[in-house]
């Protein structure tokens, strides 16, 4: 359950992500305890600390717990870890450690291994403590089902879905915290920043007028694990083996958990979530079908499951289009980005990655200086939305204020999958046909062992299905 990231956190579109800085990968388990109650504590002055449990210790969880005792509104410490591999718990223990000395209370009894880490490490906490999900997505409804027994709030990260049958449980889930007043924090962070947040209410005010397209890009060279090769044979196939011949098929895919559609939804669900989402909200809506194009090029003795391009035409209900385009190949042109059509101008809602936004909106739809009508800035500076996210997630926690993120997460993550759908099947898929169908990519996610088969096995030549527009239709792939 190990999850690396290289996203964007903060930094130039060549730079180093605040992700990255932890420089680890990971999987796991996280927080909390007192069996039974469900209402979360308020933290009031005489007990005001607030512990964190960390499951999945990779660039993204060892980011978000970062982020977490970077806030700023009262004493908050972690105070227990979880991964089911040992290399990356320790280098993401050390990296916090070195970074928040203070606030890491984490010895070795509470740094746990295993696929039931993550329930030792919420054992750890009180109901009303935080536990940051951030394994790969496959976990995720496991592990908040737990959280929930806890009375635990949440932080969790993308996507938190891969298929409809994972969005259905996720949806439920949802509204179990709700109902339990948890507060729950979803790690779509481009929600949470100023400069989109004031280009949504000037395209809502009309500024651009009709808003008739909404283009995205995420066009890269091979990103994180999405291109996997071959597994090495070894004599010890172990999970635990740091090397990639020691380990068993299902560690193996965990380390790499890009490259396989039941872990992450592929390089298409965990890359373009972001854009799909900013595009959505300036929207106001989720689209109702999508159809797509893609295919595999020059692959080599890759593995993986994921198409190298990706074209999308996602349809809204009054007939607007979104086109989001990916792409993870060498030596191309690259961009990362999204834009806004209306009948009045054209708007940035974002460049060179996930922040700063640096949005603007243009006179017309020629995107030049002398056309800028308006931009964020610079009399107001883009705070991290990393860290914006962190700072109202624990706001909320401290002053028991309804926040609950799950809901938009879960069709978020949908309206991609059904987006990755399209491309894989060669069909047009809409929105309930996602929700309500029956492939589940990892249907045996809660009862995974370390000496067990992945959900997905390779053939006898080490190798994985793929999908095949036209030829498999109903759903992704064959096994």
């Amino acid at each position: 359950m190990s999850e690396q990231s290289i996203e964007s956190r903060g930094s130039t579109a060549h730079g180093l992500s605040r992700r990255h800085l932890l420089k680890t990968t990971g999987l796991a388990a996280a927080a909390s305890a007192l069996s039974g109650v469900a209402i979360p504590r308020v933290f009031a002055a005489e007990n005001n600390t607030i512990q964190v449990a960390l499951v999945g210790c990779g660039g993204r969880g060892s980011g978000a717990a970062s982020d977490a005792l970077s806030t700023k509104s009262g004493p908050i410490k972690l105070v227990a870890m979880a991964d089911v591999f040992e290399d990356r718990l320790q280098i993401s223990h050390s990296a916090l450690k070195s970074q928040k000395d203070q606030q890491v209370d984490v010895p070795e009894d509470r740094r746990f291994l295993g696929f039931d880490s993550y329930k030792k490490a919420m054992d750890c906490l009180n109901p009303g403590d935080i536990a940051i999900l951030a394994t790969p997505p496959a976990f995720r409804w496991v592990q908040f089902a737990y959280a929930i027994e806890k009375g635990l709030n949440v932080f969790m990260e993308k996507p938190v879905t891969v298929d409809g049958p994972s969005t259905r449980r996720m949806l439920k889930l949802g509204e179990e915290s709700v109902k339990k007043n948890l507060k729950v924090g979803v790690g779509l962070m481009c929600r949470h920043c100023p400069a989109r947040g004031e280009l949504r209410k000037r395209i809502a005010d009309g500024e651009m007028g009709d808003l008739l397209l909404l283009r995205a890009y995420r066009i890269a060279g091979p990103t994180a694990s999405a291109f996997t090769p071959l597994k090495p044979k070894g004599p010890n196939e172990s999970f635990t083996g740091r090397k990639a011949e020691d380990m068993n098929d299902l560690a193996y895919q965990i380390r790499n958990f890009h490259s396989f559609l039941w872990l992450s939804g592929g390089a298409f669900s965990d890359f373009l979530i972001h854009n799909i989402d900013e595009c959505c909200w300036m929207k106001d809506a989720w689209p109702v079908q999508a159809l797509g194009f893609g295919g595999r090029h020059y692959r080599g003795d890759y593995i993986d499951q994921n198409f190298d391009t990706y074209t999308t035409e996602y349809t809204f209900a009054d007939g607007t289009k979104l086109m989001l385009e990916g792409r993870c190949m060498t030596g191309c042109y690259q961009e990362f980005a999204s834009f806004a059509h209306g009948t009045k101008g054209a708007a940035v809602v974002s460049t060179s990655g996930h922040w700063p936004s640096r949005a603007k909106i243009y006179n017309g739809q020629k995107m030049s200086r002398d056309k800028i009508a308006w931009q964020f800035g610079p009399e107001r500076p883009e705070h991290n939305p990393y860290q914006v996210e962190w700072d109202d997630l624990v706001s909320a926690v401290r002053n028991d204020t309804p926040y609950n993120e799950v809901k938009r997460g879960a069709e978020a993550s949908l309206v991609t999958a059904m987006g990755r759908m399209a491309c894989h099947t060669g069909q047009v898929v809409k929105f309930d046909e996602m929700l309500n169908h029956d492939h589940e990519l990892g249907p045996t996610v809660d009862k995974l062992t370390m000496d067990g088969p992945s959900p997905l096995m390779p053939d006898g030549a080490g190798k994985y299905p793929v999908p095949q527009p036209g030829i498999v239709t109903s759903r992704e792939f064959t096994a």
